[in-house]
């Protein structure tokens, strides 16, 4: 034991240091430290370099575009959507007006849990299932934080209780909006149109025109008619209000802001009361009438019968409501004035007339004999009169006095379907008016490349004679008929039909302007016209005339009638009772009037009501007398003539007898 203790301490003295070494190894620690101070420091020094630079690059070098980014986390620019110009008659009465309304919008970027607060709602507001089908289409097109409408058209005790629980819902505020509406509804649908929401359609149309930005915070825009046609007049220039606004999306102030620009007015240039009438007159009725100035071609009344409310479009239509429109066999949806088209019949004989007077095919005492057929030289092929009986010995005025379509078979024989297509499409046939709307057929007038691109067939001599009476393939509109009437009213001369009659800007006021858009009918001599307008006069006050029902009245008229074949008879007799409804002849008949001194033109059509001259000629008179002593009875004096009867109340068309194809109401 004494042994192992001596090795012991002989080992702790061996490794216990010297005096000399502890000072050496004192020295190298130090030595360490130092360094390593020395790095720290180096370090700190790097790193405060760095902390600096940013510091001076986030406050001095990039302060302007920091502090525009901390700006748009509580200043916003908030679209003020212009208000929308309004729609007057030619007498000041207001046809499209803008209504304020209380609705609820939401922000839903600035809502945490959407879902649930639609729910909440429902109870709260009586939040429905088509009012969120609406908010979730509009979110889709609506740019990040914008206001979207979420329950429209609230009323006090929606508000009310809203009020009490709007702590509840920071991001939802109630705020008074405008919405479109249209005093009269069905009357001027096919007219006026109507505004609806800016769709996804819509979205991509404006954003390649480059007008997308002027729609910022705007939910409608025009869809139909005038509302549609004149859209950029009509909606105005969005304007904007810089706001500061918290976290949770409410305005706290209003910094600055660019007031909207209104949208223009504009005066039409209808009678409502004249429309009004015209409704009336065709209630039960499918048909239209169109009433235009003479002098001019602007529309006094333009009907469609039937139609629908438009008020329906504004807010949204229900699917229920819609697909009954789609459904409704009646076909309320399109305008039967502009787009419904239709056999002109016997109404265009007077401006064949001029044509077979100008091109020297006939003369006003040339007759053609009428035993109430006519037969296509080198054929057995027979072409019916209307009259069994025929019309005897005929010339051009008898030929539209009693409307004798053996005469006028022999003149689209001598002239041909190329003569006539030139002369027909001078009086506007077979092309769009003009009229400033869209929605408008140009119809068709045939010619031999117009059966080729469309039958792949060639044109026979067979398909020119129908023609000639305004059957066959030729279809036009009461739009197109009315204004050809215009043109030969004022012997050639060429008008485009038109809707507007003044733009009303905030400091000026645009009268409307005539595009030209198509030549007038020039080298025809007056006493060409004259025999026209004369064997017209003929129709309504002759003994054998077709339309002695539009007569009677305390001004001279001149007419045509015309009965639009629905169904192929394929030589069979007309039976009306043996055809359903839907099968019989269509009624035409169009006027104008005053005779010597002409101020409005009339064409009507009722579907499947017969004769023209039974059935269509009473409702043109009682159009024209409404005109010529209400909407027109401040221009001038009228042409008076022996004849004298008070104004007729209206009658519906649908009341009025129908005639049989032998007599001489065609």
């Amino acid at each position: 034991l004494q042994s192992e203790q001596n090795m012991f301490g002989k080992l702790v003295k061996l490794m216990s240091p010297k005096p000399n070494e502890k000072v050496r190894n004192g020295q190298a620690e130090s030595n360490l430290f130092i360094r390593r101070a020395v790095i720290a420091f180096i370090g700190v020094l790097a790193l405060t370099g760095v902390l600096l630079a940013n510091l001076y690059h986030l406050q001095i070098s990039s302060y302007e575009d920091y502090q525009t980014r901390s700006n748009g986390n509580r200043i916003k620019l908030l679209p003020v959507p212009p208000t929308r110009g309004l729609i007057y008659d030619r007498n000041g009465k207001v046809l499209a007006e803008n209504i304020t309304y209380f609705g609820l919008f939401i922000v839903p970027e600035k809502t945490q849990d959407l879902e649930q607060t639609l729910v909440e709602l429902k109870s709260i507001v009586g939040l429905t299932d088509d009012d969120i089908e609406n908010f979730h289409k509009e979110k889709k097109l609506a740019s990040r934080y914008t206001p979207i409408l979420l329950k429209a058209d609230m009323n006090e005790e929606q508000i009310a209780r809203f009020a009490v629980n709007q702590y509840r819902f920071p991001s939802l505020d109630v705020q008074a909006y405008y919405k479109r509406n249209y005093p009269y509804g069905e009357t001027l649908t096919h007219i006026l149109g109507y505004v609806a929401k800016i769709n996804e359609k819509d979205k991509k149309k404006l954003q390649e025109d480059g007008k997308f930005g002027n729609y910022a915070g705007s939910h409608d825009m025009g869809k139909l008619g005038i509302e549609k046609y004149y859209e950029d007049q009509l909606h105005g220039q969005t304007g904007f209000e810089e706001v500061e606004i918290n976290n949770r999306g409410k305005v706290i102030r209003k910094l600055r802001d660019q007031e909207s620009m209104a949208g223009s007015s504009l005066r039409l240039t209808i009678d409502i009361e004249l429309q009004q009438y015209v409704q009336d007159l065709l209630k039960g009725q499918k048909g239209s009438v169109v009433v235009l100035d003479a002098r001019d071609s602007s529309v006094l009344a333009m009907v469609t019968s039937p139609s629908y409310d438009n008020n329906l479009f504004v807010g949204g239509i229900s699917g229920k409501d819609y697909k009954a429109l789609l459904e409704d066999p009646a076909r309320p949806l399109y305008s039967r004035a502009t787009q419904g088209t239709y056999p002109p019949a016997s109404t265009v004989k007077p401006f064949y007339a001029v044509m077979g007077l100008a091109e020297g095919k006939i003369t006003p005492n040339t007759t053609v004999f009428d035993p109430g057929f006519w037969i296509l030289p080198g054929t057995t092929q027979r072409y019916r009169d209307w009259k069994k009986s025929g019309h005897g010995s005929t010339n051009v005025n008898k030929a539209i006095t009693e409307s004798s379509d053996t005469f006028f078979y022999q003149l689209a024989y001598d002239i041909g379907i190329d003569k006539m297509a030139e002369w027909m499409t001078k009086f506007g046939f077979g092309q769009k008016t003009g009229i400033d709307l869209f929605e408008e057929s140009a119809g068709v007038y045939p010619t031999r490349d117009w059966k080729r691109a469309r039958y792949k067939k060639s044109w026979v001599q067979g398909d020119t004679i129908p023609v000639g009476i305004g059957q066959g393939y030729w279809i036009a509109t009461p739009l197109q008929v009315a204004k050809a009437l215009a043109v030969l009213v004022n012997n050639g001369r060429v008008n485009t039909p038109h809707l507007m009659k003044e733009i009303i800007h905030a400091n000026s006021i645009e009268p409307y302007k005539d595009p030209m858009l198509y030549e007038d009918i020039t080298g025809v001599p007056e006493r060409f016209w004259n025999v026209a307008k004369l064997g017209m006069y003929n129709v309504i006050n002759a003994g054998n005339g077709t339309g002695k029902k539009a007569g009677g009245s305390f001004y001279r008229a001149a007419g045509k009638s015309g009965t639009a074949q629905v169904f192929n008879l394929k030589g069979g007799k007309y039976d009306k009772n043996a055809l359903k409804k839907e099968l019989h002849d269509h009624a035409w008949f169009i006027a104008y009037a005053p005779y010597d001194n002409p101020k409005v033109v009339v064409a009507t059509i009722l579907e499947n009501a017969g004769g023209g001259g039974a059935n269509a000629a009473p409702v043109v008179r009682q159009v024209m007398d409404f005109a010529l002593t209400h909407t027109l009875k401040n221009e001038g004096n009228l042409q008076s003539s022996p004849q004298n009867s008070p104004i007729v109340s209206p009658v519906p068309a649908s009341s009025m007898p129908e005639t049989t194809k032998e007599n001489v109401n065609e």
